[in-house]
């Protein structure tokens, strides 16, 4: 399937950036909403039975300046009426979203991970019409289950220049006795440094390749194209691009965030990975971490000592924090670099950037090997139907694809059936595959809630899915330049 999609609407709102109360006083928040503009939804139309909105927040998509540690970027972003682009709800709160375009180009807003109705969802071209330059449209929804969740433009490559934020869920079945929370960002950063923009990383790419997985190219004036050491709990090569910068909570190493609490603090961490091309791997030094979530949804807390996070997944984790000031670490994973923030106790020297510590140098643990809370079953079940998802592509020519069943065509699932994906991956690379409007079961992981998988080289995921959201759904890799260049499908309901 061509995938028209391009990813630079992406990366930038929430947690990323410095000063944004400034910015929120002069981006047109204040325009009237229009809840049925011309970027309509398609033949699946808003719901007429839910509630008033709860929660209602203006943002305005637009051009920016950011201060990313001593580095002005110029790039796009989110600016808010609240001042702050994240958005805080509760299970079964109607969430009332006006955004209004001021970039020169079209944009959208994905929910990503909420399983909210089809007229919503923010994919142009599938559920909506792209809104337009100088349009306001509405976004109206509940938010049905708790967790760790953000949002971004589902437009090109608009993600990779800042067009996201985080979005929690408050859960009132979850324990709430926590000293400190902290939602935290992952990202890696290009856009606006000397003039690069990822469409530069796209078009050296697409347009010159990579030659031998050992060459370099250069993107632009900011960003390589290059494959550093090899991550063998990958599969070997992990990602295409190498950025000059990698973010936590938008600051580069050396002007890192530190993130404060006191001794035999019960800290809770809420990681997002909005990056565009970067597989993490997280660790706290002289600490382990207890997982409580995964992509939203409870599992059974287990400890360990640092975890990968690919693009589009989250992770809750508690802590109870040591005396003293603790890296934390995330190494961009196959790119010989690393994003990097302190989390401070008292006093004592801060650790620098480049420290290594043993849960780094632990092995990894993937979020596919957690077994979920009771509470989070999806009802069991024999599959309906079976689906076989073949994902192809390779970096010379640099194209990607998935194939349904032997075709590019979408799949396709009648409602109430349980759908049974099984996921191939016959590439070289990873990919984290996302799907829309649902949550898959996965049954090799005890029923793990997901909706992004990562699928290593070579490896081989069966997930499930009740078809009990209609309309059309996307479903594809959430690398933006794999999905620019085609790993991008949907699923229909017959």
């Amino acid at each position: 399937m061509t995938n028209n999609f391009s990813r630079r609407q992406l990366l930038l709102g929430g947690l990323m950036l410095a000063g944004t109360g400034a910015l929120a006083a002069c981006g047109g928040n204040n325009a009237p909403a229009a809840s049925g503009s011309s970027s309509s939804a398609g033949p699946y139309p808003t719901p007429t039975n839910l509630a008033q909105p709860s929660v209602r927040k203006k943002l305005t998509a637009r051009p920016m300046s950011i201060d990313i540690g001593g580095i002005e970027a110029q790039t796009w972003g989110y600016s808010a009426d609240t001042g702050e682009p994240a958005i805080e709800t509760t299970v079964g709160d109607v969430l009332q979203v006006d955004i209004t375009n001021d970039l020169p180009e079209s944009t959208s807003i994905h929910w990503h991970g909420i399983a909210l109705h089809n007229a919503a969802d923010g994919v142009p071209g599938m559920t909506q019409s792209p809104i337009e330059p100088g349009e306001t449209f509405r976004y109206l929804f509940e938010t049905p289950h708790g967790g760790t969740y953000f949002y971004h433009s589902h437009s090109g490559l608009q993600l990779d220049r800042g067009l996201h934020a985080p979005l929690i869920v408050r859960d009132p079945e979850d324990a709430d006795d926590q000293d400190v929370e902290w939602t935290i960002v992952l990202d890696d950063w290009v856009d606006g440094i000397d003039g690069s923009t990822p469409e530069d990383q796209l078009h050296m790419l697409t347009g010159m390749g990579m030659g031998d997985h050992g060459d370099m190219d250069m993107g632009g004036d900011g960003g390589m194209m290059a494959h550093g050491t090899p991550d063998p709990a990958l599969g070997g090569d992990a990602g295409d691009v190498m950025y000059p910068h990698y973010l936590i909570n938008g600051r580069i190493p050396r002007a890192h965030r530190t993130f404060h609490a006191r001794p035999g603090d019960k800290a809770r961490l809420r990681f997002i990975n909005a990056g565009g091309d970067t597989i993490f791997k997280v660790a706290l030094g002289g600490h382990r971490l207890t997982v409580t979530h995964v992509d939203g949804f409870p599992v059974r807390p287990r400890d360990i000592e640092s975890f990968y996070l690919s693009m589009g997944e989250r992770v809750d984790v508690e802590v109870v924090l040591g005396d003293g000031a603790f890296p934390l670490t995330a190494l961009a994973a196959g790119k010989d670099d690393r994003a990097f923030a302190v989390v401070r106790t008292s006093g004592g020297r801060v650790p620098a950037p480049e420290t290594t510590f043993p849960e780094l140098n632990a092995a990894g643990t993937f979020l596919t090997s957690f077994e979920p809370a009771d509470r989070a079953l999806l009802p069991e079940g024999k599959p309906d139907r079976e689906a076989s998802i073949d994902l192809s592509g390779q970096m010379m020519p640099y194209e990607w694809g998935i194939l349904t069943d032997g075709q590019s065509s979408p799949g396709t699932v009648r409602e109430g059936q349980r759908l049974r994906m099984i996921m191939r991956n016959r590439t070289m690379m990873p990919h984290p595959m996302h799907i829309h409007g649902h949550t898959w079961s996965l049954p090799g992981s005890g029923g793990l809630r997901k909706d992004t998988v990562l699928l290593r080289h070579g490896e081989t995921v069966i997930a499930d899915l009740i078809a009990d959201n209609p309309g059309e759904w996307a479903f594809h890799c959430h690398n933006a330049y794999h999905m620019e260049t085609g790993m991008m499908s949907s699923l229909r309901y017959e």
